[in-house]
């Protein structure tokens, strides 16, 4: 489907109020990073650079980027949603809609593993084969015929010549596919969020009200489980440096057949073990920023914040046609013991409101470079 894609190369943050000495530069880099939090893994073959950094920045907002110059990488990642998309399925550049939710890309440099349950791509690198190249459906779509198009697009642009040739010097064509990878990988990297109200509690700079301290002692206490699934400083389990292995869940969304099953093509982790207990497994999102990032789930299919914390306290979801997901043989067994009154899950919503990051959404750093040229 894709011959050419060979080509592509603790606990919660510590509440005092101790300004930590910033993390040593990488180069011309800089990480910034609150106390509690180490730089994340980067590829040794792939080191950050400020340079590399706004030059992937550019090519992110970039449209000429995909095969028919209609989309860019942030028209699934805008930078107001917290770098998601604000719907259920994304539209790609022919038209069609993706198969799952677009995930917020904050602090990806972290994760173990991309997409919602593919637990082979370990790399921002890798994980890109996907949107650019893939065809059912097509996301950015780039294909063999029309890569040279693309390339051209991209190479006409002086400004492009000259900083992928200052970012990859001594290369013969230093503007290749897998430097324009390189880069972008680079600006995802670079989009960290850890400034949140809640951050500013912890290191005794702001203050949360009753109910929001109340959904905070709820998160953290055994009847609501949420630390199990959402426990490092980036509220999920599959942060660098947080928890071993590689967990996906299956929250009881689904059981169409009675016997569990999840509706094709999205069917978890068992897309690529095969294995039946895998149906309906799929990674723990981050929760930072969870209420700018609506709608929820790996289909885009739960509306809501509220609506969100109340299956999980109901045990699942009966979907009549799809089945009663709080049935499913499959779930995992903590969802079933979680006790929330919906008093409870109201202040735990409350709580989660906390952790939306206003620096990162108006950070000229982040923004898009093509916009007062669109004005």
């Amino acid at each position: 489907m894709r011959p050419f894609a060979a080509l592509l190369l603790a606990a919660l943050l510590a509440a005092c109020g101790r300004e930590a000495p910033p993390p040593a530069p990488v180069g011309d880099w800089h990480w910034r990073l609150p106390p509690g939090v180490s730089p994340p893994p980067v590829p040794a073959d792939n080191p950050m650079s400020q340079a590399k950094f706004e030059l992937g920045r550019r090519l992110f907002y970039d449209k000429r980027l995909s095969g028919n110059g209609s989309v860019s990488c942030a028209s699934c990642h805008p930078q107001a949603k917290a770098f998601s998309d604000g719907v259920a399925l994304s539209l790609g550049a022919t038209g069609e809609r993706t198969l799952r939710n677009a995930q917020p890309l904050a602090n990806a440099a972290w994760r173990k593993s991309y997409t919602w349950a593919n637990y082979s791509l370990t790399t921002l690198e890798r994980q890109m084969d996907g949107p650019l190249f893939r065809t059912e459906p097509v996301e950015m779509g780039i294909n063999d015929g029309n890569l040279p198009t693309v390339r051209a697009r991209l190479g006409s642009d002086p400004r492009y010549a000259s900083e992928f040739a200052r970012v990859f010097p001594g290369e013969e064509k230093p503007l290749s596919l897998a430097n324009i990878v390189k880069a972008i990988a680079t600006f995802e990297r670079g989009i960290v969020s850890f400034d949140s109200r809640y951050d500013r509690y912890q290191a005794g700079k702001a203050e949360l009200s009753a109910a929001e301290l109340r959904g905070l002692n709820l998160f953290r206490a055994d009847k609501s489980q949420c630390l199990r699934c959402h426990g490092s400083p980036d509220f999920d389990d599959q942060m660098a440096g947080h928890g071993d292995g590689l967990p996906f869940h299956n929250i009881g969304l689904y059981n169409a057949d009675g016997k569990g099953s999840y509706p094709f093509p999205n069917r978890g982790t068992l897309e690529l073990s095969g294995k039946p207990a895998d149906m309906g497994r799929f990674r723990s999102p981050s929760l930072r920023n969870v209420a700018l990032t609506a709608p929820y789930m790996h289909d885009g299919s739960v509306a809501t914040l509220e609506d969100a914390v109340r299956i999980h306290a109901d045990g699942g979801r009966d979907n009549g046609k799809l089945g009663d997901g709080r049935r499913n043989p499959w779930k995992d067994p903590a969802i079933g013991r979680i006790r929330l009154t919906p008093a409870e899950q109201a202040d735990i919503v409350a709580f989660l409101k906390t952790l939306s990051d206003e620096t990162l959404t108006r950070d000229p750093r982040l923004s898009d470079p093509f916009a007062a040229a669109r004005r």
